[in-house]
C-alpha cells in the first residue's frame, strides 16, 4: 500500500479465530493455559488467556502488560519464547511455545527422583538463560520448579515473566517481588524497611533453592508464604541447611556457593558457575544446543499436569473458552437491545486496557498497541489527492 508514495505497513495481526482450542492444561495467579493449534500452520502452541475484567478488579493489568513488553523482546533456547499476542473485548491472550513436559513441580509431587547429573544439566542451563537475561538486565525473581517447564526430551525452559524487573546500569531493585521460600535473604531486608536493593543474585539463590529441592524433595529452609520476614531472616542466620552424605562433595559446594547469605560470596553470573572446578568438564556449547541429554525424559505417553484443569474449564468455568464466539454474539445482541453501559470508572479502566494492549507477532517481528493501529485505520481512510 502507499499514500502519496509513502508506503503503509498493515500489522498481520493474529486473532482468537485463527486457533483451535484443544485443552486446558494449567492455571496460574494471571489467568489460565490451553494447548491450540494455529489453523494455517499447524503448530501447536500453548496460549494463556487473562480476563480483562479480572485483572483490572484485582490491580494485575500493570504486571500483565509488563510481562508482554519483556517477552517480545527476548528469544532463547531455554526459555518459554512469546509468539504472539492480541485481544478481545473480554480476555488479553499470550500464544507461546507449547512445552509438553510438565513443570518440575507437578515431576516432584510425582515423587520422580532427579539424579545429581540431571540436576547439574538442569543447574547449567538455566545458568544460561540467567545469563541471556543478565544481558538484557532482566531480574526474574520468581525461579522455582512451578515456573520451569521441561520439553519432550527433558531440556528446561524457564516462563512466567509476570514479577520480573527492569535495571538500569548500575542501578539496584527495591520493590518487594517473589515467592516466600525462594526469595533471598537481601529480599527481606526490603521487607523490614532498610531498603539495601538487590540485584541479579537473588535469581542465583532461587537457582540454588530449586536444585535442593529437585534433589532432595524438599527445601533447605521450612517456611510458608505467611511466614513473616522478620522470622525468616531469623531463620537464615540460625538454621544451616543440611546435605546428605550421598551427594557428591562437588555437588554440596556448589549449593553452598549459590546458598550464600552474603551477596558479595554468593555465585551471582554464569562467568561465576563456568570456574569452578565442578564445571569444567561442561561443554557449554553442547548445553546450549541442546545436545547433552537429560537424565528425566518425561512421558511422551500422556499430558504431564494436572487432568482437573480441563475438567474445570468445562465444568466450573463460566466463561468456558471454547463458547467464546457464540457468548460474544449474544453478548453483542443484549447490548443493541438493553444498551446498558458498564460503571463508568471500571469501564475507563477497561478502556485503557483496550489501548494499551501490545499487539504481537513473532513471525512477522512486528509490535503495534492499539492507537496505532488506529493511526493506520484514519490513514487508510483518508482521501488524498493523486
Amino acid at each position: 500500500w502507499l499514500i502519496n508514495d509513502f508506503p503503509v505497513f498493515f500489522p498481520s495481526t493474529v486473532n482468537f479465530d485463527h486457533f483451535q482450542i484443544l485443552r486446558a492444561i494449567g492455571k496460574g495467579s494471571f489467568g489460565k493455559v490451553c494447548i491450540v493449534q494455529k489453523k494455517d500452520t499447524k503448530k501447536m502452541y500453548a496460549m494463556k488467556y487473562m480476563n480483562k475484567l479480572k485483572c483490572v478488579e484485582r490491580n494485575e493489568v500493570r504486571n500483565v502488560l509488563k510481562e508482554l513488553q519483556i517477552m517480545q523482546n527476548l528469544e532463547h533456547p531455554f526459555l518459554v519464547n512469546f509468539w504472539y499476542s492480541f485481544q478481545d473485548e473480554e480476555d488479553m491472550f499470550m500464544v507461546v511455545d507449547l512445552l509438553l513436559g510438565g513443570d518440575l513441580r507437578y515431576h516432584l509431587q510425582q515423587n520422580v527422583h532427579f539424579s545429581e547429573s540431571t540436576v547439574k544439566l538442569y543447574v547449567c542451563e538455566l545458568a544460561l538463560a540467567l545469563g541471556y537475561l543478565r544481558s538484557k538486565r532482566i531480574i526474574h525473581r520468581d525461579i522455582k520448579p512451578d515456573n520451569i517447564l521441561l520439553d519432550e526430551h527433558g531440556h528446561v525452559h524457564l516462563t512466567d515473566f509476570n514479577i520480573a524487573a527492569i535495571v538500569k546500569e548500575d542501578l539496584k531493585a527495591t520493590s518487594i517481588a517473589g515467592t516466600k521460600p525462594y526469595m533471598a535473604p537481601e529480599l527481606f531486608q526490603t521487607f523490614e524497611g532498610s531498603h539495601p536493593g538487590y540485584s541479579f543474585s537473588v535469581d542465583w539463590w532461587s537457582l540454588g533453592i530449586t536444585a535442593y529441592e529437585l534433589l532432595r524433595g524438599q527445601r533447605p529452609y521450612v517456611m510458608r508464604s505467611s511466614t513473616p520476614a522478620n522470622e525468616i531472616l531469623q531463620t537464615f542466620h540460625k538454621v544451616h541447611p543440611s546435605y546428605p552424605a550421598a551427594w557428591s562433595l562437588e555437588m554440596k559446594s556448589l549449593l553452598r556457593k549459590l546458598l550464600c547469605i552474603d551477596v558479595q560470596k554468593r555465585i551471582s553470573c554464569l562467568a561465576e558457575l563456568q570456574d569452578l572446578d565442578y564445571m569444567s568438564d561442561v561443554n557449554w556449547d553442547a548445553v546450549l544446543s541442546k545436545q547433552l541429554p537429560p537424565g528425566f525424559i518425561p512421558n511422551k505417553r500422556r499430558l504431564n499436569c494436572d487432568p482437573t484443569f480441563e475438567l474445570e474449564e468445562m465444568i466450573l468455568e463460566s466463561k468456558p473458552l471454547h463458547k467464546k464466539k457464540k457468548r460474544l454474539a449474544r453478548k453483542t445482541r443484549d447490548q443493541g437491545s438493553d444498551g446498558s453501559p458498564q460503571n463508568g470508572q471500571l469501564q475507563q479502566r477497561l478502556d485503557n486496557v483496550q489501548r494499551d494492549f501490545i499487539v504481537f507477532n513473532r513471525e512477522n517481528r512486528q509490535i503495534v498497541n492499539t492507537k496505532q493501529m488506529k493511526t493506520v485505520e484514519t490513514l487508510c481512510s483518508l482521501s488524498f489527492p493523486v
